[in-house]
């Protein structure tokens, strides 16, 4: 295929993608920006106000960066998941996979389409935010680069799911009990110098310690771990995801059966 051919293929996949999510926008855009309301609410106006501060800074300040992040990861990580297993399950990602489009170009429509997404909640969520807390982002480069990084992951991370995904409860299984957990067990909520030595050891295995202490520092300045350490495994995961879901394109494992 020429350049321009593999580009139309591109822009056809994403264009695809985004319009599937906002034409459902009060399933896909609505909800987590009534779900982060709730948690500005409980967690920032009341409960925060009896923690007090936390890294220096107003417990609302504190979370917000996290709770950003958690939306990007859930519906970066939830569209693509959902979208590639009914193209699976229709049997029309068949057409695509012996059609000469290539694999790389695929893989990138289907990513950009749910990292869209991704940033797409993260704005709306933001601007919420600034309804609860006063934030003066510290280091542009450093949020933009975690945010994009992230949303990318994690749609990678959705794709893996969705390949492997036998039914429609199968794609619900991965977030309910390994994505939820390491959200909140990835330091949103709390900062992790509380922890225990042993505990906060453990934590550091967590790839959503990077992710969001890696955002709270580009808009905060404070971090729990080295800004540099946490940008090189964001990337490390990135990278070894990538080429995993590339190599499950050309082999066709689970998606010509």
């Amino acid at each position: 295929m020429s350049a321009l051919e593999q580009w139309i293929a591109f822009q056809t996949i994403l264009v695809k993608e985004i319009r599937r999510y906002i034409r459902i926008w009060p399933q896909t855009l609505l909800p987590p920006a009534i779900t982060m309301t709730l948690y500005f609410v409980i967690f920032g106006a009341l409960i925060g106000k009896r923690i007090g501060e936390m890294g220096g800074f107003s417990y609302m300040q504190f979370v917000v960066p996290g709770l950003i992040m958690m939306a990007v990861v859930t519906n970066s990580y939830s569209n693509i998941v959902s979208s590639f297993f009914g193209a699976k399950f229709g049997h029309s990602i068949e057409e695509l996979l012996v059609s000469p489009v290539p694999n790389w170009i695929i893989l990138a429509g289907f990513v950009v389409g749910s990292v869209s997404r991704g940033l797409l909640v993260a704005l709306i969520v933001t601007v919420l935010s600034l309804f609860f807390a006063d934030l003066h982002v510290q280091h542009m480069g450093v949020t933009i680069l975690v945010v994009l990084l992230t949303a990318i992951l994690f749609s990678l991370f959705g794709f893996i799911n969705a390949v492997f995904a036998n039914s429609f409860d199968d794609i619900s299984i991965v977030p309910t009990f390994i994505l939820t957990p390491l959200i909140y067990l990835g330091g949103v909520f709390y900062s992790l110098d509380l922890l225990p030595d042993f505990w906060e050891g453990v934590s550091r295995l967590n790839p959503l310690v990077y992710v969001v202490n890696g955002f709270r520092y580009g808009v905060l300045g404070v971090s729990d771990v080295n800004v540099t350490f946490a940008l090189a495994m964001i990337s490390l995961f990135t990278v070894v995801t990538l080429v995993y879901c590339l190599h499950l394109l050309k082999s066709g494992k689970r998606l010509r059966e």
